[in-house]
């Protein structure tokens, strides 16, 4: 039975970053893979980024072990929801799809006729996919490009990444394993290997709980905006993921969440651009203060920067500069950081660059 408490806004961040295990606890994940499928859906547009959203949510963890869950498959990436790349454990890839593809699909149509991508450009783009990717090979996505324009098919403007996209949402193609800095494409089939099955209902269910475990609390609308379910599916989902499920009542909203979520302590961290923490809702006000949006998302193009977190609340930016010496991390707080912060802010960029496995500059 679901059960139902008053807090107040403030209490929220405290709960998100335990739930999404960006500060330490008991249950925190202990690999790469481990993370994701915690999460379930991580924004990786920013493939730098990502990695770094994974890891700092892994103990121990390295940009080379997270690229070497992706390289074995543990991880995977590709277009889930809201025409956005994210990192996806490969057995949820497929029921996610089921859910959120037709819309999104739906969703870009205005654009591909503004492209000229016609039915038979996507039938051709299948056609080359099937072919040149069968037998379990990888292209890269330059190669799987060249092979469409071969076929006929322009990939010049947005026409390639559209044409990409189409293949992963119709779980022909997925991300492959990374070759250097080069990324590849391989079948669905071949590279997803144990999919789960789940019926629309019970899919909607677990997308929920899922979600709501991970990102609690949360709103019905935030979930319905992060997963590109309509509002009405959204609400579906909460129904039947409920028993699973506290409820707050925070200013008169209900917010959801995991009823084993504890509120984390007192931490700074360093969150790499477009992270679940801000990206993971629809409001983000909790963490992020109204004055400072424009700050953390310039010129509000959808661009997210680097931001410092001090308790739950986004007092800041930071950025990498990395040379053959190593990286150098600088701080650009929005007002001064008291010692306690700073002190806990060189601690996570120290963690940071031994991620990286660089050395850590001076802060020129």
């Amino acid at each position: 039975m679901t059960r139902t408490f008053t807090a107040h806004r403030r209490q929220l961040t405290a709960l998100r970053l335990s739930a999404q295990a960006i500060v330490a606890g008991d249950d925190r994940p202990g690999d790469p893979a481990a993370t994701v499928r915690r999460l379930l859906c991580m924004q990786a547009q920013d493939f730098a980024g990502a990695k770094w959203s994974v890891g700092l949510r892994t103990p121990g963890s390295t940009d080379a072990s997270i690229e070497a869950s992706l390289a074995a498959g543990d991880i995977v990436r590709s277009w889930p929801m809201r025409g956005t790349l994210h990192f996806v454990p490969p057995q949820d890839l497929g029921w996610i799809l089921s859910l959120t593809a037709d819309r999104i699909i739906s969703s870009t149509a205005g654009r591909e006729r503004e492209l000229q991508l016609t039915a038979a450009d996507f039938a051709t783009a299948r056609d080359v996919a099937e072919e040149n990717l069968s037998g379990g090979r990888v292209l890269t996505r330059d190669e799987l490009l060249a092979g469409f324009v071969a076929a006929g098919v322009a990939t010049t403007g947005q026409r390639g990444v559209h044409l990409l996209q189409r293949l992963c949402l119709e779980r022909v193609a997925v991300f492959g394993p990374p070759q250097g800095k080069k990324h590849t494409f391989a079948l669905f089939d071949d590279w997803v290997r144990s999919p789960r099955v789940l019926e629309r209902e019970e899919g909607l269910g677990e997308f929920a709980a899922r979600y709501f475990a991970a990102h609690g609390p949360a709103t019905v609308r935030d979930f319905a905006w992060w997963s590109s379910l309509t509002l009405t599916d959204a609400r579906a989902g909460v129904a039947v993921a409920r028993d699973r499920l506290d409820e707050l009542d925070i200013e008169g909203t209900a917010y959801y969440l995991d009823r084993d979520t504890a509120a984390a302590a007192s931490a700074t961290v360093a969150l790499p651009g477009f992270d679940e923490y801000l990206l993971g809702y629809q409001d983000r006000s909790p963490a992020l203060a109204a004055e400072h949006a424009k700050l953390v998302v310039p010129g509000g193009n959808g661009l997210f920067l680097p931001t410092i977190v001090v308790d739950g609340e986004v007092v800041g930016l930071w950025r990498r500069t990395i040379t053959r010496a190593g990286v150098a991390v600088e701080a650009r707080p929005f007002g001064e950081l008291s010692m306690r912060a700073r002190s806990r802010f060189d601690a996570a960029t120290g963690r940071y660059a031994r991620f990286l496995g660089l050395p850590l500059l001076p802060e020129a």
